[in-house]
C-alpha cells in the first residue's frame, strides 16, 4: 500500500510541475518572439480564459517562478528560467528519441510535450545514450 501511495505521490507532484513547466516555457519562448509575455498571450497560447491563466500565474509567482510588475508584461526570475530551460531540455531529447525510432515529426512533437514532464531521469539519460549510439546511423526505424 505504501509503494502504491507514493506512486500517486509522485503522479501528482508530476502533474503539479507539469503546468508549471509548460507556463515557464511559453513565458521564455514568448519572451524570446516577442520581447514581452502579456497574461492574454500567454492564454490565447494555452486556449484558456485570462481567469484560468491569471489564477496559474499567481501560483508560480508565489512559487518565485515569474515576476511582474502591476500592469506590466511577465517575466521568468532565475528559478524560472531554469525551469524553462531544463524543461525544453528534457523536450528535445525526448523529441528526437522518439524521431530516431521513426515516430512522425508531428507525433513525436505532441507525445514528446507530454512524456517530457514524466520522464525520470534515469530514462531521460537512456534515451540520451542511445541517441549518442545511434547518432551516425541517421536513419530512424520505419513505423509499422
Amino acid at each position: 500500500m505504501v509503494v502504491k501511495q507514493r506512486k500517486f505521490s509522485k503522479l501528482r507532484q508530476a502533474h503539479h510541475r507539469e503546468k508549471a513547466e509548460d507556463y515557464v516555457e511559453m513565458i521564455q519562448e514568448l519572451l524570446g518572439k516577442q520581447g514581452e509575455a502579456r497574461l492574454t498571450d500567454i492564454a490565447k497560447q494555452f486556449g484558456v480564459s485570462t481567469v484560468t491563466a491569471h489564477k496559474i500565474v499567481a501560483r508560480l509567482q508565489r512559487e518565485r517562478l515569474i515576476a511582474s510588475k502591476p500592469y506590466r508584461a511577465l517575466f521568468l526570475t532565475s528559478k524560472g528560467k531554469k525551469m524553462a530551460t531544463q524543461s525544453k531540455h528534457r523536450h528535445e531529447i525526448v523529441y528526437r528519441f522518439l524521431r530516431s525510432l521513426g515516430v512522425p515529426e508531428n507525433v513525436a512533437q505532441v507525445d514528446a510535450e507530454g512524456i517530457e514532464h514524466h520522464v525520470s531521469p534515469k530514462t531521460l539519460s537512456i534515451f540520451q545514450r542511445f541517441l549518442k549510439r545511434n547518432v551516425n546511423r541517421n536513419q530512424p526505424l520505419s513505423p509499422d
